[in-house]
């Protein structure tokens, strides 16, 4: 098929919620880059949304689920799953966690994290209340959606889930004003990836760890964008030296095939009992074997640290970049979550790096974000700047003569 009859195809057929790119339909990938239908090559930095981190069809990922899909693709989890209980003891090796619960997603995982933190806090006669922060972004679920410090994305969703206040980044007195007898749990992202890439300083998080603990109050860690290599480190907590309670994770755990987890420390780790949450898909076989082909790779021996001195080499080549362009107000992120602030509207500059070859998104209207694969090379980071910097000067020349 080509672009035009696919794009045929969707308008007829599937619901869109998503706002398509420019007809763009993607057929094919290998490493950084992707083709489209009509035979177009990308480089691809936005990994889909976060999601490939080792880029497209990652040999490793594509051995594993053949060999799964040979063997067994799906059983209930009524009954024990050797890929699932293996990639549970790589997670529990690798973080701070005791046990793990097994989704399909981010908002999954939210939602299972929501529930565990809602039952201790009830059961310890606590109450149920979460604080999360503007600018968060948990999910679209209805208590996802509610959690997260957005009010363009509940809209019209009314009635929402009760039991949720927010607090701003950065400012643990917004946190202590909102705490009370009733609240159980702090939901935080380390660096709020769809509200802007803005990044949690190593002071209030210290400041919220040390709340936590005088509050008996636990401390979950929304790392669905962050975790999984992303920021340079296995999870970005460690960037903090904290230990949290509860981390969700999801995008990067499976290579691309769906799978979420929440990962629960000793304190909360039995909270949940049989009964109490399930997930029909969650940690199947095929899903497992992704996964614990994803880990094995991030966890390979200086696999991260090469990833880390990439993205310390891209951030320097974009400050390099926003000194030429009055109109960038900031380069900010940690490790390959990049957010690059404009003045104004970045969907032009969206659009122009895709007439020229290279996939990015926005974090929010002026923010233009870029998740590369973590397997991207410094030539294909001197690539997308280039492609940048021609975007950047035809947007100059442009505002120059309106």
């Amino acid at each position: 098929m080509n672009t035009k009859e696919i794009v045929d195809l969707n308008h007829a057929y599937v619901i869109d919620t998503y706002g398509k790119q420019r007809n763009l339909a993607l057929v094919k990938g290998r490493g950084t880059r992707v083709q489209d239908a009509d035979g177009r090559i990308y480089l691809d930095f936005l990994s889909g949304l976060a999601v490939n981190a080792l880029g497209h069809c990652h040999p490793a990922v594509v051995d594993a689920l053949r060999n799964q899909a040979e063997t067994l693709i799906h059983v209930s989890n009524l009954y024990y799953i050797e890929p699932q209980v293996r990639l549970a003891e790589a997670l529990v090796s690798h973080s701070f966690a005791s046990k793990c619960f097994f989704c399909n997603s981010g908002a999954e995982a939210n939602e299972a994290a929501i529930k565990l933190a809602r039952k201790w806090g009830n059961t310890s006669g606590k109450g149920g209340r979460i604080i999360t922060f503007r600018n968060s972004f948990h999910g679209r679920t209805l208590a996802t959606i509610t959690a997260t410090g957005q009010e363009k994305f509940q809209r019209n969703f009314q009635p929402l889930v009760d039991g949720f206040s927010y607090a701003s980044l950065n400012d643990i007195e917004s946190v202590e004003e909102l705490a009370d007898g009733r609240t159980c749990a702090i939901l935080l992202e380390l660096v709020q990836a769809e509200g802007g890439v803005h990044v949690a300083s190593q002071g209030f998080v210290d400041s919220l760890r040390r709340f936590c603990e005088e509050r008996d109050l636990l401390l979950i860690l929304d790392e669905v964008q962050t975790g999984m290599g992303r920021t340079g480190r296995l999870f970005a907590y460690e960037h903090y030296n904290l230990e949290p309670d509860i981390v969700t994770l999801a995008k990067a755990l499976g290579g691309g095939v769906p799978i979420g987890a929440m990962l629960a420390g000793p304190k909360v780790a039995d909270v949940l009992q049989p009964g109490d949450h399930a997930s029909t898909f969650g940690g199947n076989p095929l899903a497992s074997a992704a996964a614990l082909a994803v880990l094995d790779v991030l966890t390979s021996d200086g696999f991260l640290d090469t990833a880390k001195g990439l993205s310390d080499y891209l951030l320097g080549l974009l400050g390099e970049t926003a000194k030429h362009h009055a109109f960038i107000k900031e380069v900010r992120g940690l490790g390959m979550l990049i957010g690059i602030e404009f003045d104004w509207p970045v969907k032009r500059v969206v659009a122009g790096c895709l007439e020229r070859g290279l996939i990015v998104g926005t974090a929010g209207e002026n923010v233009l974000r870029l998740l590369p694969p973590l397997i991207a090379t410094r030539e294909d980071m001197d690539e997308a700047v280039s492609v940048l910097r021609s975007v950047l000067e035809v947007q100059k020349n442009e505002n120059a003569q309106a």
